[in-house]
């Protein structure tokens, strides 16, 4: 079975080789100017060739956007998903799915239950829900913190929309989380680098068997 897995915060071409051989399903690249995970749409549109040939799909994973960085991402890369990781609105929501044409990943942050009602309000205007976990007071990043919540949070329920679980997933515990989650879908970054912004090849390829596996 082909993982049900999305490879996020990509920027070199051996570890977009990793995922595509590892055949996950989506890849993402990271537009955010305080991630170490931040790569020009220029370099990502040419980082993203082999997915495309590979029928991989591609996320442009943003905070908060406005339409100039929007626009630039449109003409560029082309991404087949816009991934909203920041305050945005069901209105801002519909109001980007509308100007890009792309399909539309509304990230949650989550740390307890009424965080995943919440959800509720973004199932019409996006294609994908991803629940990942509520940063720390203090952290700069609202995602790639590799902080977990309770996966149990997501057993049972029904959404709408097909949905990513993400925060603190890594090649040894995610068939525990999407055991005990119900996840279809799941999502790393930081479980698969061996530094800050530096993916690892070798963890790539462990943790998609492990969601093979799963």
């Amino acid at each position: 079975m082909t993982p049900r897995a999305k490879i996020c915060g990509l920027s070199t071409p051996e570890a977009v080789r990793a995922a595509l051989d590892g055949r996950a399903t989506h890849i993402g690249f990271v537009f955010f100017a305080k991630s170490p995970r931040d790569i020009e749409p220029e370099a990502a549109d040419r980082l993203a060739e082999p997915a495309r040939a590979a029928g991989v799909k591609i996320a442009a994973v943003t905070v908060d956007p406005d339409d100039v960085l929007l626009d630039r991402l449109m003409a560029t890369l082309k991404p087949d998903f816009i991934q909203l990781h920041g305050r945005e609105t069901p209105a801002r929501v519909r109001q980007i799915g509308v100007r890009t044409g792309a399909g539309i990943i509304k990230a949650l942050a989550v740390s307890d239950a009424s965080d995943i009602e919440a959800a509720r309000t973004y199932e019409t205007v996006v294609d994908h829900l991803m629940f990942d976990a509520k940063p720390p007071k203090d952290a700069i990043l609202p995602g790639g913190t590799g902080s977990r919540f309770d996966w149990t949070l997501t057993a049972g329920r029904r959404f709408e929309r097909p949905w990513f679980l993400a925060g603190g997933l890594d090649p040894w515990n995610v068939s525990e989380a999407m055991r005990l989650s119900g996840a279809p879908l799941v999502d790393v970054s930081t479980g698969v680098e061996r530094g800050p912004g530096l993916k690892d090849a070798a963890l790539i390829t462990a943790f998609l068997d492990a969601v093979r596996r799963a």
